[in-house]
């Protein structure tokens, strides 16, 4: 089972219920909302990786409300979040979260197929050879012509091109040698790998970037 860092999702507890608030998912909804208002395929299923607390899901679920959306975690704390805030919310494309460790191997066989799947700032916080098996899996659960798009901070051509995420890099690499910062370079050369097209790179808020990137429809 793959285990995040403490850094994965700051959040605290919202009242004396299991509905969990992180700062940074507040800030960074409308920008992910606007994007994939943009990009998602018009209908269909889209699988949400690594969902934390639930606010993405459910600010998507309302705004693109033709799209039936499903979140999934691997933490206990973070699915029963999930389920308070879509119990909250109670919109009819809002599917219960799955439990779902993403970097391991057959995932794509049980749960596929969908015509959009997002990861919102997990590439990171993982191994190398973990974020090449999410993107595996993703792109094969994905029908032809789906959308894979990956979201979080990246570095460019091997550098870091701010002092915050110089700062944030090192301290995930002190905590684990293992994970840290994924490079542009390599993201696009696994999306290649996994038989997808690159479409986009969009600069997002934070120094942020967004790949998407679309299966081949033959």
């Amino acid at each position: 089972m793959t285990t995040l860092p403490r850094s994965a999702s700051v959040a605290h507890r919202e009242g004396t219920g299991a509905k969990l608030f992180a700062p940074s998912a507040a800030r960074n909804t409308a920008p992910i909302v606007a994007l994939l208002s943009e990009v998602a395929p018009p209908g269909g299923r889209a699988l949400e990786i690594a969902s934390g607390t639930g606010q993405h899901i459910v600010a998507l679920a309302a705004a693109i409300p033709q799209t039936e959306w499903f979140p999934s975690d691997i933490a206990e704390d973070r699915l029963a979040s999930i389920a308070a805030y879509a119990a909250e919310a109670r919109l009819a494309n809002l599917h219960p979260a799955t439990r779902l460790d993403a970097c391991t191997v057959g995932w794509a066989d049980r749960l596929g197929p969908f015509g959009m799947i997002h990861v919102i700032n997990l590439l990171h916080l993982i191994p190398t050879d973990a974020a090449r098996t999410v993107i595996s899996e993703a792109a094969q659960a994905l029908l032809p012509g789906g959308r894979l798009v990956l979201y979080g901070p990246f570095l460019r051509s091997g550098q870091a091109t701010s002092p915050g995420d110089l700062s944030f890099d090192a301290q995930l690499r002190a905590s684990d040698p293992a994970i840290g910062y994924k490079d542009d370079i390599w993201i696009e050369t696994c999306l290649q790998g996994a038989g997808l097209l690159l479409e986009d790179v969009r600069k997002m808020p934070s120094n942020n970037l967004a790949f998407i990137a679309t299966k081949d429809q033959r």
